[in-house]
Order: structure tokens, then sequence, then C-alpha cells
């Protein structure tokens, strides 16, 4: 891969610039935080063209991608677009020899995942996801507790999103679209369990429950999955679970737990408790988790670009917690385990 003389040569763009919490505009910025050139903005919606060069006057700005790679000397590109046509859009980009950052989930299937990566190394590119989250605070603090064995050898972590609500009638509710519940906040915390338990990943087993929000929804009977489970089973013996729910009324303190041999560590975005055994005494402790660090995600991919600096979210692995979901959607469907491909 050819770098780059310096950050501000690599030319930025997005695909899809959003309505309400505008993602294309986050995106720029942080990409420009870091040093980087925003360029481009290719949205198939004019009004929010017109709010782009609002807020970046005299950026370029298309409505059709093929136009985009033909006209513009754009080199990265960030993809923001529903889930199912992420990986689509990639190939175009990176057979263009663009370098590509894909919003998560990279992809919603480990095939698309695969040919992503095979097309990324065929055109010396860089192929990457927006796992921003990778430095979340919450995840920072559990990684030091875990790290200095303060709750022993890791046996489980557990992780538990939502509750009872109507899944809404956007395109995050179809299936077909988002590739199902676990494909949201589920890819988050299966990255963050990653780090957790950081050893080679066996096996995997899914579980489901449908049809009780399908027919209260504008998607019926391709809604997602009302709950969704994944259970991975990792070589050294420990096991994580994360569940994804609209029909649980348990209130959640913690969300994340994780057991040790000699503790527990749980957390939520703002605080953490660690319950552990000393002798026969019980020692507890809280905290506010440190601040998060997601502008670590750009800077490395400029760093990595001009400098050659390792890239923290490969492509190889952003398609770690797509494959497990995947698996755990077939688990699901045929009742059981499956083992797991090169992980």
């Amino acid at each position: 891969m050819t770098k780059f003389k310096n950050k501000r040569r690599v030319r930025c763009g997005v695909i899809g610039y959003g309505a309400g919490f505008a993602m294309g505009k986050m995106h720029l910025d942080e990409m420009k935080r870091v040093g980087m050139a925003p360029t481009v903005v290719c949205e198939v919606d004019e009004s929010r063209l017109k709010v782009a060069t609002d807020d970046f006057p005299g950026i370029e700005t298309y409505m059709s991608v093929s136009e985009m790679l033909r006209k513009s000397d754009v080199n990265l590109i960030a993809i923001i677009t529903p889930h199912n046509t992420h990986a689509k859009l990639a190939l175009q980009c990176l057979r263009a020899k663009r370098h590509v950052v894909c919003e998560k989930p990279m992809a919603v299937t480990t095939a698309e995942c695969d040919r992503m990566i095979a097309t990324a190394k065929a055109n010396r590119v860089m192929l990457s996801a927006f796992h921003n989250r990778h430095w979340d605070g919450c995840l920072l603090q559990a990684l030091k507790v875990v790290r200095r064995g303060t709750i022993g050898e890791v046996v489980r972590a557990e992780a538990r999103i939502g509750g009872h609500a109507h899944p809404g009638e956007w395109w995050r509710s179809s299936k077909s679209i988002s590739g199902g519940i676990l494909y949201d906040w589920g890819v988050h915390y299966l990255e963050y369990g990653l780090q957790i338990i950081n050893a080679p990943v066996v096996e995997v087993s899914g579980f489901a429950h449908t049809k009780f929000w399908s027919t209260r929804t504008r998607w019926q009977k391709d809604t997602n999955e009302d709950e969704a489970t994944a259970i991975v089973r990792f070589k050294n013996g420990a096991r994580l679970t994360v569940t994804a729910t609209s029909i649980d009324t348990e209130p959640i303190t913690y969300p994340w737990v994780i057991t040790g041999t000699k503790g527990v560590h749980c957390f939520n975005l703002e605080q953490w408790e660690t319950i552990r055994k000393v002798g026969r005494r019980t020692l507890s402790e809280r905290g506010m988790n440190p601040p998060s660090q997601w502008q670590q995600y750009y800077r490395n991919v400029a760093n990595h670009l001009t400098h050659g600096d390792r890239l923290i979210i490969t492509a190889e692995w952003a398609r770690r917690p797509i494959h497990i979901i995947d698996l755990a959607g077939q688990s699901a469907q045929r009742g059981k385990s499956l083992k797991v491909k090169y992980m």
C-alpha cells in the first residue's frame, strides 16, 4: 500500500450524510480533527447535500457513487448507509482503489466480509470498520481491571442490551436491511467481549424469539427478532454471552458482568463496580468510568495511511463479530452449536 506524504494529502469523503444525528458530519469532523481533508459527500437526498455544503463550504457533492468515483480524487471513503448496502458499496470503492471505512457492522454476512477483505488485498488498499467504541471509557476501565488480575482468570462475560419497547418503524427494525437485532449494539458488545476474552473462538450457539413484534410493525414478517442471544465458547474455556432484546422487562443496572476466579467486574457506560473475595472478606469498590477516546480511531487510520502505523481495527478484526452473529443466526435456526471459520 502506497503511503501518503502527509495527512492533508488524504482526501476524505462519505457515502450517506444522514438525517437527525448527522453521522456523515461526525465522520468528516473526526477526519478533519486528525488532519485529513474532507473533500466529498455522496448522498441520494438533495436536501441532505444542501446541509453538507452548509456544514463544509466548497465540498464536492454527488448523488451517484459511480459518478463520485469517476470524477473525484477522493481516496478515503466512509460508508454510512443501511447495513445491507455496506458490502456492495465497499466492493465498488475498493475496486476503484479507494481506501474504505465502513460504519459498523462491516457487513451482514461472513461471506460478504470475506469478499471485501479479498478485494481490498487484491487492490492494495485499506479496509476497516468504524469500531470507535473499541475505545469506550467503560471498556478501557474493564480491560484495566482484567489485565491486572484483580478478578483473577476470566471465566465468563455476560452482556445484555435493550428492554421491553416497540422496535420502531425505521430501517434498523427490518431484518433484511439491518441484519437483525444483534447487528446494532450487539456488534459493539461482541467487540468488547473479544477484547475482554483474548483467546481464539471455538464455536457459537444462537437463540432467538420472534413473532411478538412482527404483527406490530410496518415490516411484519421482516421485523427483527424480539430477542436474540449469541453464546461464544473460547479455546481457553471461557465463554461470552451477548443478548439484544426488545421484550425484557427486567431493569438493567449493569448490562455487563465479567466473572473471574477471584471476583466480578460490573459496568455500564457511566460507572463500574468490582466485588472480590480476599480470604473471608468481600471487598467492593465503585467508580466512574474514564472518558472515551473515540478520536483514537481516525488518528490511527491517518497514521496508518501516512506513517505506516499498525492498523488497530483491521478488516479481519471487524469480521469477527459479524461471523459470530452470522453463526448465531444459523445456530438458532438449526438448533445446534456451530464451529467457527478461522477466528
